[in-house]
């Protein structure tokens, strides 16, 4: 028998291979798969906390500035709002009703056009339920709705209005009113009948 030098040729020998198990993964990055039951976890690099710190003080003071800003516009508002001196305006007209009274809304920049007459009911072939009669004849009337108070309240009294103007199919001025003030109760009609 013939014994073998394996000192001086080592050759490799072949083990049988381990089964390979194959399983379902989704790899979230090159470096790092995920497998079953393992749960995902986010990094936070030094780039994007960099980031952060440069965007969080300006969210803030974003906020801040806004909160500011409509806070301030509420004021000016709230002080060029046309409502008489000693603060008190109403929608609609009570039962009683004196000289200088205001009723409606205070905002001028949509009721801006204007008119004084004596306030009587009754529009003009179905345009308007109300209308100011006006020295100047039958032409100077104005002929009235109002989405804002109660007209009939202020029947017979002598009024200034601030309204909207529309375009009128019979009537020759057809403004819907949006504020009233009293001039005198006991208004006089400047047509004679």
């Amino acid at each position: 028998m013939r014994k073998l030098d394996l000192s001086s040729t080592t050759q490799p020998v072949a083990t049988p291979a381990a089964p390979v198990q194959q399983r379902s993964q989704t790899p979230v990055d090159s470096d790092s798969p995920l497998t079953d039951n393992q749960p995902v976890q986010k990094q936070t690099t030094p780039d994007m906390q960099k980031t952060l710190k440069k965007i969080i003080p300006f969210l803030v003071v974003a906020v801040i500035a806004g909160v500011l800003t409509g806070f301030g516009a509420n004021r000016l508002t709230a002080t060029d709002t046309g409502v008489p001196s000693d603060g008190k305006m109403e929608r609609v007209a009570g039962s009683d009703v004196s000289n200088g009274d205001v009723f409606g809304s205070a905002d001028e920049k949509t009721f801006k056009d204007s008119a004084t007459g004596y306030l009587e009911a009754g529009g003009l072939e179905g345009e308007g339920s109300h209308r100011l009669l006006r020295p100047g004849g039958e032409a100077q009337t104005v002929y009235l709705t109002s989405s804002v108070t109660d007209l009939d309240k202020l029947v017979g009294m002598e009024v200034q209005i601030w309204g909207e103007t529309f375009k009128g199919q019979k009537a020759g001025w057809l403004m819907d009113v949006g504020r009233i003030k009293v001039i005198e109760v006991e208004g006089e009609s400047p047509l004679v009948e």
